[in-house]
């Protein structure tokens, strides 16, 4: 069925409302917005048509979140390696999982929402972790490669990318901005995966157009977000990152857990 007739005023308002809340936790905490779109769009259809909703939302945002762009060429610099590890890695991930929600992604979820729940009470409660500048050289790719599968696997790409950027002991503008680069490459490598898929269908023109009208309330979600966002001392700023992702851990976990 065509999704842009398959849902009543109602649930198209849903949809709306679950984008503009998504955005506003982007723009106060740099992630969210696939995260949380993702858990709640799943409670009325399948995996791979939320997957398809978010991604003109997902890049747009992204893309606004690289600013400022005249730092945008140091910060590809230091993490084009993990970029290609994540464009790998979510081709790949979609070619032998079969696509979002595939090989068992209910359990596969569980363990992501898990994962996101048992890393931010390390954040909230634990010392910060450090990575050696050199191991980034080889460990940026394979973190990207592995972001890149739970992507295919689960249509989330927090896990492992956020562990790996918060151990870079970045800046708060930086690390928005390397979230913002890596959530944007993600984006594109499961949009070429998504809509490759569904083109051979007849699927992907139908699924562009819904993701589109998804966009104007991301945006104003994100404005929001980032207006409160200006306005949060650095402590509390980390505190917010890291109550965020428990909460989306929670939900992913639980949510999958009653599929």
């Amino acid at each position: 069925m065509n999704i842009l007739t398959s849902f009543d005023t109602l649930a198209w308002m849903g949809m709306a409302g679950v984008f503009t809340l998504a955005g506003v936790v982007k723009g106060v905490v740099g992630l969210g917005l696939p995260t949380l779109s993702m858990a709640l769009l799943a409670l009325w259809m399948m995996p791979t048509e939320a997957a398809a909703l978010l991604v003109v939302p997902s890049l747009v945002t992204n893309l606004w979140q690289l600013r400022p762009l005249d730092r945008l060429g140091p910060m590809w610099r230091r993490l084009g390696g993990m970029q290609a590890g994540i464009v790998f890695g979510t081709l790949a991930g979609f070619w032998a999982f079969g696509g979002v929600g595939g090989l068992g992604g209910a359990g596969a979820s569980v363990v992501l929402g898990l994962a996101l729940t048992a890393y931010a009470a390390w954040g909230l409660l634990g010392s910060p972790l450090q990575l050696p500048a050199g191991r980034e050289p080889w460990l940026g790719p394979l973190a990207g490669a592995c972001t890149g599968a739970v992507t295919a696997l689960t249509g989330v790409f927090v896990l492992p990318a956020v562990v790996y950027l918060q151990a870079l002991d970045l800046s708060r503008e930086e690390l928005v901005q390397a979230l913002g680069l890596s959530f944007t490459t993600s984006t594109v490598a499961l949009a070429i995966s998504l809509y490759g898929a569904q083109g051979h269908e007849g699927h992907a023109a139908p699924l562009l157009g819904a993701s589109l009208l998804m966009l104007p309330p991301a945006l104003a979600g994100m404005a929001l977000g980032q207006w409160v966002q200006q306005r949060l001392s650095v402590p509390v700023f980390r505190r917010w990152f890291f109550l965020a992702l428990g909460v989306l851990g929670v939900y992913i976990a639980v949510r999958a857990g009653m599929v």
